[in-house]
Formats: C-alpha cells, sequence, structure tokens
C-alpha cells in the first residue's frame, strides 16, 4: 500500500456533531479539512446545514477564545480552512482526499450507503475510517473497497479538544495503515491507541462500568449523587488523570488489587468485584509490579525513586492547576 503524505486532505463523511468536530480539530491543527454531506437535499435545505455547520464551528471557537485555548484573530483563518460541501460537490473532493472519517447515523444501512458512495471516488490509497461507538471494524470492513485500508477511529466529544482517539483495525486492515493513520492523528495534536476489535473500545468500556456503580450507590443510599461526584473529580479522576489505570495497579501493587477485590466480593456478595484470572496469575508468580521489578510493565530498568518523584509531580501539577495543593505549611491568622 503506497503511503499518503501526513498533510494529505482529510475530509468528514457526514456534517452532524461528529464530522463538525473532527474538522475543526484538524482546522485547529493549521489542516485543510472537508465537511461533506452527501444526503440528496433541496438547494434551500442544504444552504441552511452549511449555515448551521459553520453557525457551530464559530461557536465553539468563540467558547476556545473565551476559555483562552485560542487568539481571536485566528477565528477566521481557521473557518476558512473548513470547507462544506453538498452532494453535487462531494465526488470531486473525495477524489482529493487521503483521508475521510465516516460519521453517518449508527445503522448498518446508513453505514453502507455512504461507504458505498465514498469508495466509487475515493482515490484507491485513501485511508477509510468510521467513528461508529457500537459497530465493529470487522463488521464494517466488508462494506468497503479495498478493506485492508479501512479501520474504526473512536473520537470522543468534544472531537476538537479531546486529545484521545480509539482505533481499531479488522484482521485484515493493513499494518502500514494502522501506521499511517496513528502519524496523521499525532500530527495534529491527538493521542491514538490501538485497541481489538471488541464491543467498548477501551474508553466506553471503562466507564460505563464507572457510571453504573455510581449510580447503583445512589440507589442502594451509600452516599449521594453530590458526594459521588465530589469523591471522583477530587480523588478518583485526578489520580487517573495523572496516572494511568494499569500504571496504578503496578504501582501500588496488584497484591493490594487482589486482596481489596476479594474483599469486596465477599462483602457484598457479589462476583462483579473479583479480580479476573490475570491478577490471580500476576500473584501467583511473584510478579505484582514496581517494587517486585514486574507487573504489568516491565520495571527492572526504571530508576525507582525518579520514577515516582515524576508520577507525585504529574499529579501536584493536576492538583496546582485546579487550585487544590495542600497548605503550604505556614500558620494563618
Amino acid at each position: 500500500m503506497s503511503g499518503a503524505p501526513q498533510e494529505a486532505l482529510v475530509g468528514a463523511l457526514g456534517a452532524g456533531r461528529m464530522g463538525r468536530g473532527i474538522v475543526l480539530a484538524f482546522a485547529l491543527a493549521g489542516r485543510e479539512a472537508v465537511l461533506l454531506d452527501i444526503k440528496p437535499r433541496e438547494r434551500e435545505a442544504l444552504a441552511k446545514l452549511k449555515a448551521e455547520a459553520e453557525a457551530e464551528l464559530r461557536a465553539s471557537l468563540a467558547t476556545l477564545v473565551e476559555l483562552g485555548v485560542v487568539k481571536a484573530e485566528v477565528v477566521e483563518a481557521v473557518v476558512s480552512r473548513v470547507r462544506i460541501v453538498g452532494r453535487d460537490e462531494a465526488p470531486a473532493w473525495l477524489g482529493r482526499l487521503g483521508l475521510v472519517f465516516e460519521g453517518v447515523p449508527e445503522t448498518v444501512d446508513a453505514k453502507r450507503e455512504a461507504f458505498d458512495y465514498a469508495c466509487r471516488f475515493l482515490p484507491e490509497d485513501a485511508l477509510l475510517a468510521s467513528t461508529s461507538s457500537t459497530i465493529l471494524s470487522t463488521e464494517l470492513a466488508a462494506l468497503v473497497t479495498r478493506p485492508e485500508r479501512f479501520l474504526n477511529a473512536h473520537w470522543l466529544n468534544p472531537a476538537y479538544l479531546i486529545p484521545l482517539v480509539e482505533l481499531s483495525p479488522h484482521p485484515g486492515t493493513a499494518p502500514d495503515a494502522t501506521r499511517r493513520m496513528t502519524e496523521m492523528l499525532e500530527a495534529v495534536g491527538k493521542v491514538p491507541v490501538v485497541c481489538a476489535a471488541q464491543p467498548g473500545y477501551i474508553v466506553p468500556r471503562l466507564q460505563s462500568l464507572v457510571m453504573n456503580e455510581a449510580a447503583r450507590m445512589i440507589e442502594q443510599g451509600v452516599a449521594t449523587a453530590e458526594d459521588i461526584d465530589k469523591a471522583t473529580r477530587y480523588g478518583f479522576g485526578i489520580r487517573y488523570a495523572a496516572m494511568g489505570v494499569v500504571e496504578f495497579i503496578d504501582f501500588g501493587g496488584a497484591d493490594i488489587l487482589y486482596y481489596a477485590s476479594g474483599y469486596l466480593a465477599k462483602a457484598l456478595d457479589d462476583s462483579r468485584y473479583a479480580c479476573p484470572p490475570i491478577v490471580e496469575r500476576k500473584m501467583a508468580e511473584g510478579n505484582i509490579g514496581l517494587k517486585t521489578g514486574e507487573g504489568f510493565y516491565d520495571w527492572r530498568k526504571v530508576d525507582q525513586p525518579a520514577y515516582r518523584r515524576q508520577a507525585l509531580a504529574r499529579l501536584t501539577e493536576l492538583l496546582r492547576m485546579n487550585e487544590l495543593l495542600p497548605p503550604d505549611g505556614e500558620r494563618r491568622g
């Protein structure tokens, strides 16, 4: 597969919120991007859609200006990098694209129609990705021509602001396609991760468990919504922003997770809290994390005092940004 350059023209197929967020992400990074609406529309309806899409782009940019993320003087330049085109113009633009993100409604029929249309005009070496949050790349790959260039790319809203993009190739995706997609996303400041074609990607699978447990605790009278949210913002969330979940297991030790899980499973009489077999294997092998040199990560060549200091520094910086640092030790009043 020939490699499209990192500066290849980018398009979003589907002019809804996800498509708008994606083209804005690229425009903010100085890239030209095309928002393609391929639904047959009367001229007046298309004009209304274009106006609504541009208004949303400008509203998002106005918020970023207000928050000090971008300067007011760059807004017009950013907006000018986005072209919004309808079905009549779409074929010519599709023929120029090196990377396309499909973001039409979450039905197989809608995606089949979009892929049928796009694949008629796309260059053979153009990368094609679906932003689907529910339909696996293994299923969608059958709907495209040259499936070796296809994978899922799951963005989190707002797409122009959240760095993460979860890439999910199917078994037939060419490794070069995943590499090129990764490079293109990194070039505009995104943080791509790769996961297998399984339901839920990474983030939705984790967050669904957390959100359901929060609702369950309210139902059981464990805590109020307000206190659960305080606990999340000032304890749970800020720690995992400074350190990844798996890194945190190794940092404290898988033994802590193992014993805490066993206690909760028994005390709450709920097998949901039991450890998975991989944690039990780590315990049996004695590879429980940082303190033993091996865990989910290999820590044997890591300068542990330096690493611990870096981890604390990341947490401290997050606390400082949120004005949550502890008192400085001086007497007050």
